[in-house]
């Protein structure tokens, strides 16, 4: 039996903790201070990131055996916390400590990124993620290319070649803790290997580069092990064979006490069902509704693109604060001008990018995103435990599911009034939500290989949008299959972000209130961005972790 089993289920913690302090060190009846948690906090978090070897974090296994009970005990002294009397905002912050931890011990027992998945050794970033950490398992001295301009300053300069530096020490430790047996995993994390070797080649076309003999050494120092890494990945391919999925108990077990989405794997395979019937049923109506109007025409040009993109983005932004949806910060406009995406020709349109030629908008709904990243970045949260990212993408059915419900939840507010075939385009995008998040619950289910999941993805997505370009699929697929949970977020998130309508509107009503759309949004921007149910629970002192 694995260690993570032996501890017992969040939701009897959300009870009493104090009752597990009495139990493991007859702790003193009195609440301790919330400061006692915060320091812990960051003593957590610098313990959380591992030592070094050659440079490069290490994640040997005798390194992780010999840091282990130095984690238990700092689990040990969360858990003597006693949290009686304490706000509920302040219980919050505990769980979520509680379910880093818990993060920590299932990927050192059960998920092992280091051990199954080739992607995980992935260093250069081009981008920067739309949500408040890299969707994935992630190491912890990744490249952030992205946050470079060239030519470079002394400074940068300096700290880009440290970031090289990692490079051939990681990639030589990779082959030493790979020894995992997920084919897909260990199949289609080969790509990202292979792609990262192209993004350090396109550094020596930056300004400045190519006539900095260090640079350009250490560039080419990790170029070669980039690609020595992606040979060796390839000649072991044809060893791997096993499943790449973490079966359902640990995949259920992973969804209540680390993300804190108080589903299990059937739940999500019911809700996701349900809502892909209703995005396809709802859209045949859309469609049978608007039957009298003109089809929908995509732009075909950069400038209607462009002219497009522009009235798009301040059509949502203004609906925003005119029909009083949220408030709308300075700051909203130019987060989301920054990602309007160009003109893209029809051939080598994906997904997304086929919704935003024909209506930009339930795209850039989504990018509700870039607003709570310019968030972080200008208002950061008072919680010290809320004001960085939270560890394991357990942020992520706040975030995705958020992005995700707003799509829909403005269109109901009025948002298309003026077009309503975009209300066909909203359904769409539900649609392969649904369907892409089914198909990676049968994968961690071990009951479809990740190609077999990724034929729901594309065959239940409506107008064969997903059929365009192979490429998205891929990528989702397997970030899927790389972080548990991720692929139905955005549909599970969606649930619990209703729910969490739900119950205010209902204490509201209780109280003789109206229920006011802005408190909502603004309620949960103040949050910060952490599980779904917690907001919930810190909105309306409903918790259904409890359930």
């Amino acid at each position: 039996m694995t260690s993570y089993t032996l501890y017992p289920i969040l939701c009897s913690l959300i009870i009493s903790t104090s009752l597990f302090a009495q139990d493991l060190t007859q702790h003193n009846a009195e609440s301790d201070t919330y400061e006692r948690l915060a320091a812990l906090f960051e003593t957590w978090r610098d313990f959380e990131s591992p030592p070094l070897r050659e440079g490069a974090p290490d994640y040997t296994k005798e390194t992780f055996e010999k840091r282990w009970e130095t984690f238990e005990q700092h689990r040990s002294t969360l858990i003597t916390i006693d949290t009686t009397g304490w706000s509920i905002p302040q219980k919050i912050d505990w769980m979520i400590v509680w379910a880093e931890m818990s993060g920590y011990d299932f990927n050192h027992n059960i998920l092992q990124p280091w051990v199954r998945d080739p992607a995980f050794y992935k260093t250069v970033w081009t981008y920067r993620s739309d949500v408040p950490a890299h969707e994935g398992p992630t190491h912890h001295a990744t490249l952030e290319l992205w946050t470079y301009s060239f030519p470079l300053t002394e400074t940068e300069r300096t700290r880009l070649i440290s970031d090289l530096m990692v490079i051939r020490p990681l990639n030589r430790q990779a082959k030493q803790n790979l020894t995992g047996n997920a084919r897909d995993l260990w199949i289609t994390g080969i790509r990202d290997i292979n792609r990262q070797s192209l993004h350090l080649q396109s550094i020596l076309r930056q300004p400045g580069v190519i006539d900095d003999v260090e640079l350009v050494n250490q560039i080419g120092i990790a170029i070669t092990s980039t690609d020595d890494l992606a040979t060796w990945l390839e000649e072991q391919a044809e060893h791997k064979t096993g499943p790449s999925g973490i079966g359902k108990e640990h995949y259920s077990w992973y969804l209540r006490n680390v993300h804190l989405i108080p589903l299990t794997w059937e739940d999500e395979v019911m809700i996701l069902k349900r809502e892909l019937a209703r995005a396809w049923s709802s859209l045949a109506l859309e469609e049978h509704r608007n039957r009298d109007l003109p089809p929908i025409k995509a732009v075909d040009s950069k400038l209607d693109y462009a002219e497009l993109a522009d009235q798009s983005a301040t059509s949502l932004i203004t609906f925003l604060q005119e029909q009083d949806i949220v408030t709308v910060k300075d700051y909203f406009d130019s987060a989301l001008r920054e990602h309007l995406g160009d003109f893209v020709p029809e051939s080598t349109r994906n997904f997304f990018w086929i919704t935003a030629h024909f209506d930009p908008r339930p795209l850039y709904c989504h990018f509700y995103h870039w607003f709570e990243l310019a968030r972080m970045d200008n208002e950061p949260n008072n919680s010290p435990i809320r004001r960085r990212p939270l560890l394991y993408n357990i942020f992520d059915s706040r975030n995705e599911g958020i992005a995700t419900a707003v799509e829909e939840m403005f269109m109901q507010a009025g948002l298309y009034n003026d077009h309503p075939r975009s209300r066909e385009i909203v359904y769409i995008m539900i649609a392969q939500r649904a369907a892409r998040g089914l198909g990676s619950l049968y994968a961690h289910a071990n009951e479809m290989s990740m190609t077999e999941a990724g034929g729901i993805h594309e065959a239940y997505t409506p107008r064969g949008w997903m059929k365009t370009e192979e490429e998205l699929k891929i990528f989702e697929q397997h970030l899927y299959l790389r972080q548990p949970g991720y692929g139905t977020s955005y549909i599970t998130g969606k649930y619990l972000a209703e729910q969490a309508m739900m119950e205010l509107a209902k204490k509201q009503e209780s109280s003789d209130n109206p229920f006011e759309l802005k408190s909502y949004y603004d309620q949960l921007n103040s949050i910060g961005n952490i599980p779904m149910a917690l907001s919930m629970w810190e909105m309306t002192g409903v918790n259904s972790l409890m359930d």
